[in-house]
């Protein structure tokens, strides 16, 4: 515990395969990447963001939510895609009394993603994710924060990052940033929703989570092996989009361009989201 009275734990749910039968192009199976949930805990109550994507994520979490022994308050969710809230309500099921939060953008393009599941979701992670209605209050009836312990944790909308209508939470006390998918630490970055200046916009997003100055940021999706070093992980990010630019001007292919990226960043993780973008990218080229 901190002197703030305040701390947080980052629990990274690792890659798990996928029912695709396509490979990356050096033969690598497909995977979801993995995903960061994190704890923010005073001495007697907690708040979760960003609850993973399939049941046995979320009991993993929830045991340590449990063993942590704060109350749960509340469940936030920095955006939509589902692998960021999926089991929040399960979740909420388990611990009574925590409310499910997002911001009036957020809860909209849940609401998108819950028909999008069966045609996407539950064909690549089949019988593995719990019923996932969308149960949020929208952030905006809270005043935009999450109390903890008499400590007001702010948040951010930003806009479009990895997906729109994306958020982030400030812990000013702790000198840290939950930032969703607007930053990525040592993780392949989605970019199947980042054309039609969607990189830009990210940009954007990027340059209003490193003007909170904070030290700390916990990425949406991270190796578990790094640290939470904002500074890096922001540098990090805007080089990976600098990047996609540039190679998208010299590769013809989706097969060069997932080769070059990987030639530039060859310690990523999770390759099968890179092939995914390339993909993506390339679709409507000729």
């Amino acid at each position: 515990m901190t002197a703030t009275g305040l701390d947080y734990e980052v629990l990274v749910s690792p890659a798990i395969p996928l029912a695709m039968p396509d490979r990356t192009p050096d033969g690598g199976a497909r995977t979801w990447a993995p995903v960061s949930t994190t704890l923010v805990y005073g001495r007697r109550e907690a708040v979760l963001i960003d609850p993973p994507l399939t049941a046995a994520q979320a009991e993993r979490v929830a045991d340590r939510v449990e063993a942590a022994g704060r109350r749960l308050t509340y469940i936030f969710a920095t955006h939509a895609h589902g692998d960021h809230w999926f089991t929040a309500a399960s979740l909420a099921d388990r611990f009574p009394g925590a409310r499910v939060v997002a911001t009036a953008g957020t809860i909209e393009q849940m609401r998108r993603a819950v028909q999008a599941r069966a045609g996407f979701w539950d064909r690549i992670v089949p019988d593995q994710i719990p019923a996932s209605p969308v149960t949020a209050t929208a952030t905006e009836e809270i005043g935009n924060r999450l109390g903890l312990e008499g400590h007001e944790l702010p948040i951010i909308e930003v806009g479009h990052s990895d997906t729109d209508d994306t958020s982030v939470l400030h812990v000013p006390d702790l000198g840290l940033v939950v930032a969703g998918d607007v930053v990525y630490n040592g993780v392949h970055q989605y970019l199947v929703e980042s054309g039609d200046g969607g990189r830009d916009a990210w940009r954007g997003a990027i340059d209003v989570v490193e003007a909170l100055g904070a030290g700390r940021l916990v990425a949406g999706h991270k190796n578990g092996e790094l640290d939470d070093d904002a500074a890096r992980q922001i540098e990090q990010t805007r080089r990976y989009l600098a990047d996609v630019d540039e190679v998208l001007m010299t590769e013809p292919t989706p097969e060069g361009f997932y080769h070059a990226m990987i030639r530039r960043h060859p310690d990523h993780l999770n390759r099968s989201s890179l092939w995914g973008s390339s993909q993506a990218l390339y679709a409507g080229r000729r």
